[in-house]
């Protein structure tokens, strides 16, 4: 089932006239989320937020028919934009100094953390302001579908995205902060700590006792002191969550991440969610 969360768009979208439209897209294998944005007026035009529900765990092959049944319904999708781009959201990541990355090495990176099968394709994306690469396993039968409607387009894994802006954006601030991004019940942790990343991680959660656990653990293995370090929250969360009134019980510096890199946020979306989707554009 294919269970819409939340629709925003604006009047002005002219689809017969599609130079300045970029489409940006979000994969994970329980959802799916898009926005239009309009790279001349720097307005985000449309927002989707989707979730793929099924009463058993959703395998690739079932990932690639919820896919396949949303661009069925959604005349907006098929629409041939100047430019797509789309980042995979998974846990099948790690991070390997650059120094000593080799690109005919991948499998060996992943296989500590994760299966890796025999058939799996994996790449790598260079993060531009670190000395980085994130090696992973994209949705491959996902992207070849959507390289059939839309021909190339840019993809990276969605925590790319999400370190590279957060380098970026704090590039000046030697200051140590913990970002956490949480989704449904996964959420990242970032860590940066003089400039650089001190740390990236993905985990899933079932409980706030889950949530404030893992990151009371991550403070504790990187001796971050709960009465100093500055923990920015940003995703699925709001003040009234439960979530975010047990990270302010142990957490004295808690606040919400406000992003500004673009200028017409939708009415209806916190400047603190959807950090990696509208990032890329």
């Amino acid at each position: 089932m294919i269970k819409q969360i939340k629709k925003i768009s604006k009047n002005n979208i002219d689809f017969n006239n599609l130079e300045d439209y970029h489409l940006s897209i979000q994969l994970s294998l329980d959802g799916f989320s898009f926005c239009i944005y309009n790279m001349h007026s720097k307005d985000i035009l449309h927002f989707e937020y989707l979730q793929f529900i099924d009463e058993h765990e959703i395998s690739p092959y079932k990932h690639l028919e919820f896919v396949e049944q949303l661009y069925e319904t959604n005349t907006i999708l098929k629409h041939k934009y100047t430019s797509v781009s789309v980042t995979h959201f998974n846990n099948l990541v790690t991070q390997v100094p650059k120094p000593i990355f080799d690109k005919n090495n991948l499998s060996n990176y992943l296989k500590y953390s994760i299966k890796v099968l025999e058939n799996d394709f994996i790449t790598y994306d260079e993060l531009k302001n670190s000395d980085i690469v994130n090696v992973y396993i994209p949705f491959v039968n996902v992207n070849n579908f959507l390289f059939d409607i839309y021909g190339s387009f840019i993809f990276k894994h969605a925590s790319t995205v999400l370190i590279e802006s957060l380098l970026n954006e704090f590039k000046n601030n030697v200051e140590q902060h913990c970002f956490v991004n949480i989704t449904q019940h996964t959420f990242e942790i970032v860590v940066l700590k003089n400039k650089k990343l001190d740390l990236y991680n993905i985990f899933n959660f079932k409980t706030k006792e889950d949530f404030i656990y893992y990151i009371l653990f991550i403070a504790e293995q990187l001796n971050l002191n709960p009465e100093e370090f500055q923990l920015i929250l940003m995703g699925d969360i709001e003040k009234e969550s439960e979530l975010y009134k047990i990270a302010y019980q142990y957490v004295r510096n808690v606040s919400f991440y406000n992003n500004l890199s673009y200028n017409n946020i939708l009415e209806g979306i916190s400047s603190h969610q959807h950090y990696t989707l509208l990032n890329q554009i």
